[in-house]
């Protein structure tokens, strides 16, 4: 692994790992939905003309009524067909992976904003799972993209009119695929209500791109965020490293507090406790 934290990391190394693993993520489904959508139209080209060439396909000896006749397909305008079908199902496909992707990394990041903005300290960003459509695998929900923009405000950061405005555009995108699928989820869809949900979903196509360029404004965010705990950390790691070279230039020496045993033999002897030692003949 690259750009990755070592194990006894602090926890905000491995939070930042997380949410960078989203946005190389998203940053990966993005370069295929572009690439997906550069082949569609190229597959997908009506300037180009068919080579009107054929070729005859004869009928199995089995075969009975229409499928006992001979067929004259033109194989460029079969293979044109059939591979703007391909490019079209794979661009789709991209495009809703990079929505997906876009839309983990945005809340994800959004997740760990608020998580250390509430004084929490995780490891990796958690998501709700669901089973995915047609499948019995789990999938992660993207969750709320919401964060305290009012508190960024306050504490002066200075990207946070760019990241309400990055906000902003995201729910705007957001809002309109709902608007969108409440008017399809309609019994009778009136002309001008047709209109409408043409214009939002022109509006919901953005969410991709502004799902992303949230999550990377979002990723300033959590740094800015983080300057606090990393900050505090410091502190700590720098007070157990004094304590610790304290410890090693004037170490604990316990051996001063033990008794001597000359002094234990002395107190038994009860000539150490009379230094002058007289007797009888001294006395006389």
């Amino acid at each position: 692994m690259y750009n990755l934290a070592p194990a006894h990391a602090p926890w905000f190394e491995h939070l930042t790992d997380s949410v960078r693993a989203l946005g190389e993520a998203a940053r990966e489904w993005q370069l295929a939905a572009q690439a997906a959508t550069v082949d569609h139209a190229r597959a997908d080209h009506h300037g180009l003309t068919d080579h009107e060439g054929r070729v005859t396909g004869l009928p199995p000896a089995d075969a009975v009524g229409w499928q006992a006749r001979p067929h004259h397909p033109r194989p460029h305008s079969v293979a044109r067909r059939q591979l703007e079908k391909h490019y079209r199902d794979a661009m789709y496909a991209a495009r809703h992976g990079y929505e997906d992707a876009a839309r983990l990394y945005a809340s994800g990041a959004a997740w760990a904003v608020r998580q250390v903005q509430d004084g929490h300290q995780p490891h990796q960003v958690e998501f709700a799972t669901a089973q995915a459509n047609g499948s019995t695998l789990l999938a992660l929900v993207p969750g709320s993209e919401r964060i305290d923009l009012k508190a960024l405000t306050a504490a002066r950061y200075a990207e946070a009119a760019s990241v309400t405005a990055a906000f902003e555009r995201l729910d705007r995108c957001l809002y309109a695929a709902q608007y969108a699928e409440d008017i399809d989820d309609q019994d009778y869809i009136a002309d001008h209500e047709a209109t409408q949900m043409h214009d939002a979903l022109t509006v919901a196509a953005g969410i991709p791109d502004a799902a992303y360029d949230y999550g990377l404004a979002l990723e300033g965010v959590l740094q800015f965020v983080l300057l606090g705990p990393k900050e505090t950390h410091r502190r700590q790691r720098a007070e157990q490293r004094a304590a610790q070279e304290r410890a090693e230039i004037d170490p604990v020496d316990d051996s001063d507090d033990l008794p001597d045993e000359d002094d234990d033999e002395q107190a038994e002897d009860p000539a150490a406790l009379d230094p002058v030692g007289d007797t009888e003949d001294d006395h006389r």
